[in-house]
């Protein structure tokens, strides 16, 4: 009975994703604070050394046809470091379908006479690669044309831009990173990839001489979806240990470890659980990050950065 629940809540979102992609949203990560050039190119250079982080999430384990989500990011500044490049790559998988977005992002910073204060605008391009199974979903309406056409490898090109402003210990952001509202195949005109926008903010405070604490809150809206408002906490310790709670507004609760194995090299995990009704259907959310900063000869050891 348990299983015949799961594949009918299973094919329920799916059936949402193909049929009214009016709420389908790009994905969601727990530790979106390490993972913000995909959302804002304004960010790429801001950590002043060359930076590749890469996070894995698996959400609703347990669940068939569960989204899974794979990011890889690079960006550094260039010899004129007011100039920021990156390199965003996504894959994205939920039912029958799979997205593949490669972004390149450029920033440009104007930095103020006597402060540390930086504004950064950015732009990014790239394309979304779709490719969707639908011919293999069971369907309570025959021969829906809308479910009987695979997609494969179609090509979305889009183009997007951020605001990035921050201090060595605040920040605070905004962005649209898809600002054209493609169809995901010609089959259906309302399934659209939807306009997102995103805003972020957090800070770094002393506790003391050893322990520290970042809140960060994101927002992201979208047409034909609720408000996804993320918050996090974390406290960190000897600039070294980093433990958190995070909690995603109505939808779900968990928290974070992440440790500098080096000054260079960050690992960290995440887990969430659903506060809806659908967690009783799967055994929680989990993401592992890699970040690894990239300093040459002439660099110098800098000052340790907490986003």
């Amino acid at each position: 009975m348990k299983e015949q629940i799961k594949h009918t809540i299973c094919s329920i979102v799916v059936l949402l994703i193909c049929t009214q992609a009016n709420a389908q949203q790009d994905p969601h990560f727990a530790q979106y604070f390490d993972n913000t050039l995909f959302v804002n190119p304004a960010y790429a250079g801001s950590k002043e050394v060359m930076n590749v982080t890469a996070i894995h999430r698996e959400q609703w384990t347990g669940f068939n046809g569960r989204p899974r989500s794979t990011t890889l990011s690079l960006h550094t500044p260039l010899p004129y470091e007011s100039v920021g490049v990156g390199l965003t790559a996504v894959n994205d998988n939920i039912g029958p379908m799979n997205q593949t977005m490669v972004y390149a992002d450029v920033s440009y910073t104007l930095k103020f006479k006597n402060s540390k204060s930086r504004l950064a605008f950015g732009v990014k391009g790239g394309v979304n690669i779709i490719n969707g199974r639908f011919s293999e979903l069971s369907t309570t309406t025959e021969n829906d044309e809308k479910l009987m056409q695979n997609v494969r490898n179609n090509v979305n090109p889009n183009f997007g831009f951020g605001i990035y402003y921050h201090l060595p210990k605040f920040f605070v952001g905004v962005s649209v990173p898809k600002m054209l509202e493609r169809s995901y195949y010609d089959v259906s005109k309302t399934n659209l990839e939807r306009r997102h926008y995103y805003g972020i903010i957090g800070g770094v405070f002393d506790l003391s001489s050893k322990w520290k604490i970042r809140p960060s809150v994101q927002v992201k809206m979208t047409q034909g979806a609720p408000v996804s408002v993320d918050m996090s906490t974390a406290f960190i310790y000897n600039e070294k240990f980093w433990i958190g709670a995070l909690y995603r507004w109505n939808a779900a609760a968990g928290g974070f470890l992440q440790v500098n194995v080096t000054r260079q090299f960050k690992i960290g995990f995440a887990t969430e659980f659903g506060v809806k009704s659908i967690r009783q259907y799967n055994s929680g959310t989990f993401e592992v990050l890699l970040s690894y900063d990239l300093r040459f000869k002439n660099s110098g050891i800098r000052s340790p950065r907490f986003f």
